[in-house]
């Protein structure tokens, strides 16, 4: 167990956010219980978190932001405590997602983390690794805050049909997850199209990709492989993924025919009738 009294706040983001949260709290001259009275959470979870054994959510910041007016101290630290649960090999991607201006996604088997719920996400994340799995799901669910920036990015993804039928977390996840899909369709800056199992040979053969254009920068591309990631910007690289890319979504049916596959397979497959 982490000592407060001995707490280091340089030693990580979430020893320093446990730091911050114990020096505002007290300038309040309050208890854990009692802040925890005011927010709504446990003053057991406060003190887990003061002591860094827990990880904090966006929620949870905001909230104590405003019961201690602190200024959006936390809600700002909150975001680097998030970024530090991410794996040590997919934080320069997550710096990638965070500046691009356009993200072009081709995923074969699931969906893409960034339109993925929270349900779906701690199914994917919990395969065959339980540890902390709320934390590293609350880190994923923090990337999809690029989304509400004032100049969000466009984002664009071609999703194999198959990830439609492979039935991630149960019959209720898939529901869930599918009908997030579709809350996209009056999002013009965040599009989703099926690549249908009639595409037959396709030029994602060879696995899921992801590009990344900036205003300035060069393009990156991105591959994953287990428990490693492999961004780049060599050009025959990025040339020949951005064609593929176009291929796919030439492909692909269109918007409004991926959204009316989706809701063909949430009523077959999952039982849903979709308006």
């Amino acid at each position: 167990m982490v000592n407060i009294n001995t707490l280091d706040p340089g030693a990580s983001p979430l020893d320093y956010y446990g730091f911050e949260l114990r020096r505002c709290r007290e300038a309040a001259d309050l208890t854990q219980r009692q802040l925890g009275e005011i927010v709504n959470y446990t003053g057991s979870l406060i003190g887990q978190i003061e002591t860094a054994r827990k990880v904090p959510t966006l929620e949870f910041s905001e909230r104590v932001d405003a019961a201690l007016g602190t200024g959006g101290l936390l809600s700002r630290l909150v975001q680097l405590v998030l970024r530090s649960q991410l794996p040590a090999w997919f934080r320069e991607t997550a710096e990638l997602e965070a500046r691009a201006l356009e993200i072009c996604t081709f995923q074969m088997g699931m969906v893409h983390g960034l339109v993925q719920t929270e349900a779906y996400a701690r199914s994917v994340l919990g395969v065959l690794d339980e540890a902390k799995v709320d934390d590293r799901t609350a880190a994923r669910m923090a990337r999809q805050r690029i989304f509400q920036k004032s100049n969000p990015p466009v984002f664009w993804m071609v999703l194999s049909e198959a990830a439609l039928y492979q039935e991630i977390g149960g019959p209720e996840v898939m529901r869930g997850q599918l009908a997030h899909l579709l809350s996209f369709e009056a999002q013009p800056r965040t599009n989703v199209q099926i690549l249908p199992f009639s595409a037959g040979a396709h030029a994602g053969l060879t696995g899921s990709f992801n590009v990344y254009r900036f205003s300035s920068d060069p393009t990156i591309v991105y591959t994953e492989g287990y428990g490693s990631g492999h961004p780049t910007a060599n050009w025959d690289t990025v040339q020949d993924c951005s064609l593929r890319y176009d291929h796919l979504q030439a492909a692909a049916l269109s918007l409004k025919d991926s959204a009316e596959l989706i809701r063909r397979v949430m009523e077959d497959r999952y039982g849903v009738q979709v308006a």
